[in-house]
């Protein structure tokens, strides 16, 4: 056995080069040797078997018909001991049909005497990406499920672990925190994992969409009502500060409450205490609130649509949730995430992405963060008609279509707010096909603020 290493830092990648004719292994050896291909070299099946026995081989390239054992047996052989290695076999014109039948039974690829430079490095190139990818995908299932032993929310990057840092700090305390970022960013995951993390773990954990309730019965559902408060209220109902009461209560999207509830919400924050609605008896409670938002409360404080004070009792801790395009290390583990999320949901059985998939994936700035990342895994999969996820199975934006490049809008000078706002949101419409909610994630808005503009 010999070795040829590529020179500097070790390859993760290895070739097996097999052929009992010494200068044809020699002259293998000095090509693979400039391609930067880690190599080892065997002169027989014999020693080949050996060397796959002991070293971690990715592809074995061996001569077809070789005294003693043939390069078919050997693949037989290797096989067995070394079940993850790709084999690519070497034969002369006349012995083709031979080739042909070591495909059927598990070669990579066959390459005829007198070969070309070109056509055998492409060969084993091929064989190597192949092995590459299997790799990768392996790495990150063993990465996802020790991720998920330990936490939901899935991210290893610099950004991700300072903010977990922050939340196992933050979780046994009882002050209230205000989670900031854009939509689709986790907001609720991050507030599970506080809740999870601290004393109140098993008591319950109520989450409320401020935006997704009308602001005519938001009020209600915090607090709850009496009987015959309002027309429809035909008894008594608990409201969601009762029902999160020892636990902790998360206040998603708290920049579109109404002012109204706002100066309630400010009672409970300081007080621990309410009325439902319609009555006349004080309720205490233990709640610990987690509030998000999309929206800069400090700037909407300056334009008197949120109230200062409250927005200071919110203000206690606040945790700065990135967005995805801030920590793109994490974009290939919520992939293979999701893609076997929604593989097991559609009884499919996919082996990953291919590598121009994930490079799209990364070259892409997702303005809709996990959220949108995880629609456009969800599309992929359904769409997936081989066992690898392609480029072509991606969004269109996400692949670089040109015809799905981003619009742009030319207003003119003067033209009002309102007209303006009316016009960004009809265009974001048309680039999202009546997707309401889609168009609500890109611009940063809530989905009712779309129905309330239009």
């Amino acid at each position: 056995m010999s070795r040829a290493s590529a020179g500097g830092a070790e390859s993760l990648q290895t070739l097996l080069v097999v052929d009992d004719d010494r200068a044809n292994l020699q002259s293998l050896e000095r090509i693979f040797k400039r391609e930067r291909i880690d190599v080892l070299t065997a002169p027989s099946a014999r020693v080949a078997l050996d060397i796959l026995r002991r070293e971690r081989v990715d592809v074995c390239l061996t001569d077809l018909m070789m005294p003693g054992t043939s390069g078919l047996e050997l693949m037989r052989a290797g096989k067995t001991v070394s079940p993850e290695t790709e084999f690519i076999l070497m034969t002369a014109f006349g012995t083709v049909e031979k080739a042909v039948e070591a495909m059927k039974e598990g070669a990579w690829d066959f390459v005829t005497k007198p070969f070309k430079r070109i056509q055998i490095v492409r060969s084993v190139r091929r064989a190597l990406d192949q092995r590459s990818l299997v790799n990768e995908n392996r790495a990150l299932r063993a990465q996802l499920e020790s991720t998920r032993s330990g936490r939901e929310i899935i991210g290893n990057s610099l950004p991700m672990r300072q903010m977990m840092e922050m939340v196992s700090q933050v979780a046994p305390s009882s002050a209230t925190v205000l989670l900031q970022g854009e939509s689709g960013t986790g907001k609720e995951l991050v507030a599970r994992a506080i809740h999870t993390s601290s004393g109140r773990a098993g008591q319950p954990f109520i989450a409320v969409n401020c935006a997704a309730l009308p602001e005519s019965i938001l009020e209600a559902e915090l607090f709850g009502h009496e009987k015959g408060a309002f027309t429809g209220a035909t008894q008594r109902r608990q409201g969601r500060f009762e029902l999160a009461d020892r636990g902790t209560l998360f206040l998603d999207e708290i920049g579109e409450m109404n002012v109204p509830t706002q100066v309630k919400l400010l009672r409970v924050l300081q007080e621990s205490e309410f009325e439902r609605v319609g009555g006349t008896q004080t309720l205490r409670i233990d709640v610990r609130i987690v509030a998000a938002t999309n929206k800069d409360l400090a700037g909407e404080v300056e334009a008197g649509n949120f109230r200062e004070d409250l927005f200071y009792r919110l203000n206690v801790i606040s945790l700065g949730l990135p967005p995805l395009r801030e920590r793109k290390d994490d974009v290939p583990l919520l992939a293979h995430h999701f893609l076997k999320r929604y593989a097991d949901k559609n009884n499919k059985t996919l082996a990953g992405l291919t590598k121009e998939a994930m490079e799209a994936m990364l070259a892409w700035q997702w303005p809709g963060n996990v959220r949108e990342l995880e629609n456009a895994m969800e599309r992929a999969v359904v769409l997936c008609r081989g066992d690898t996820v392609g480029v072509d199975d991606l969004p269109p934006q996400v692949r670089g279509n040109p015809e799905s490049d981003r619009k742009y809008l030319t207003i003119p000078i003067g033209t009002p707010l309102d007209d303006i706002e009316r016009m960004v949101i009809r265009e974001t419409l048309g680039m999202t096909k009546g997707d309401k909610k889609l168009a609500a994630q890109l611009l940063g808005i809530a989905t009712r603020t779309i129905y309330r503009k239009i």
